[in-house]
């Protein structure tokens, strides 16, 4: 699904490769590397992979931008991807940068594994729980943070939000999509996870039914909760059909990984991620979003949703969150 899985002809090996690509979205070029860096290497930690032993980048330059602009941003980019491979325990040994009417960003990871190494996505079983480990709402924060400057558009949102929360959300939904899913991976050994994807591109329910249609199992997927960014479901519900966000078709970029976990291991796996990302300085952890049932291998979403509001790093509501006792987890769950 998420990666190939190459079985190698010496000594049980196999070789895990991904690539993934996409065009800017923030107007940090060091951060757009660093968020084109933790998508590539998402599709290795939804398998349970930590560790990557190499990584290429592909970048393409617009010929629409003078050479004083490529000068300036092609390195920030570089070195955000580098940065954020450093981080994730890897480096970038090569790649591929040409000329093309978009700016294009992204790349390819490699690593070698022991069966021990990887989990399938094909292993959830009826009883399961549905855990997200990163909010929703990116690809509505990015745009709302476009329209500050569109007059016409701004207007169709103002009523629902203001200013400065939409500035909040675009940092949040920065920073979250820059954030390597690593620890996640690495959770997902010791909690017992059976299955996982990452959320992209197809969003929430579409990456989900992608999953249910590879399990082994006659298994289906129910969603009960959605965690999002706080303020972008109200976004989404002022702009009618636009994102689809509360119905889980809203893209997303460099999302959070959606892991199928015993029943009993999830309340730990949750509590855990919120540990860690504190100690990161994120304000934000794992959220129980839905169970596994016996089904058709689908995956949906009941007709209304518990909408859990994420409130932006740094934000008044954050650090108020951060100042009260963690919640029990499974209290997420309808």
């Amino acid at each position: 699904m998420d990666s190939c899985v190459t079985p190698l002809r010496h000594g049980g090996l196999s070789l895990v490769q991904t690539t993934d690509f996409f065009y800017p979205l923030v107007e940090d070029p060091y951060m757009m590397g660093r968020i084109a860096c933790a998508n590539v290497l998402s599709d290795l930690y939804a398998m349970g992979i930590t560790e990557c032993d190499n990584m290429l980048m592909l970048l393409s330059l617009s010929q629409k931008m003078n050479e004083k602009d490529r000068e300036r941003v092609t390195p920030l980019m570089i070195k955000g991807f580098r940065d954020a491979a450093e981080e994730g325990g890897t480096s970038v040994t090569g790649g591929q940068t040409v000329i093309n009417p978009w700016i294009i960003v992204g790349g390819v990871a490699s690593v070698v594994c022991q069966p021990n190494e990887f989990i399938m996505p094909d292993g959830a079983v009826p009883g399961d729980v549905l855990v997200l480990t990163k909010p929703l709402g990116t690809r509505v924060a990015v745009n709302a943070h476009q329209w500050l400057d569109q007059p016409e558009k701004w207007n169709r949102i103002k009523l629902v939000v203001t200013k400065e929360e939409v500035k909040e959300a675009y940092y949040e939904a920065m920073f979250s999509m820059a954030t390597l899913n690593r620890t996640a991976a690495s959770l997902m050994h010791k909690y017992q996870a059976h299955a996982a994807t990452d959320v992209t591109g197809f969003g929430l329910l579409g990456h989900a039914n992608n999953l249910a249609e590879q399990q082994k199992n006659e298994v289906s997927f129910v969603i009960h909760n959605l965690p999002i960014i706080a303020k972008m479901s109200a976004i989404s519900k002022a702009c009618g059909n636009l994102f689809n966000l509360l119905q889980g078709r809203s893209a997303e970029t460099s999302g959070g990984l959606l892991v199928c976990l015993p029943r009993e291991q999830a309340a730990k796996f949750c509590s855990e991620m919120k540990s860690l990302n504190a100690a990161q300085g994120a304000s934000n952890g794992a959220w129980i979003i839905g169970i596994v049932e016996k089904g058709d291998r689908r995956a949906r979403i009941i007709d209304k949703p518990r909408i859990i509001e994420v409130p932006a790093r740094g934000s008044q509501a954050a650090n108020q969150d951060n100042s009260t006792a963690n919640p029990d987890p499974s209290s997420n769950l309808a």
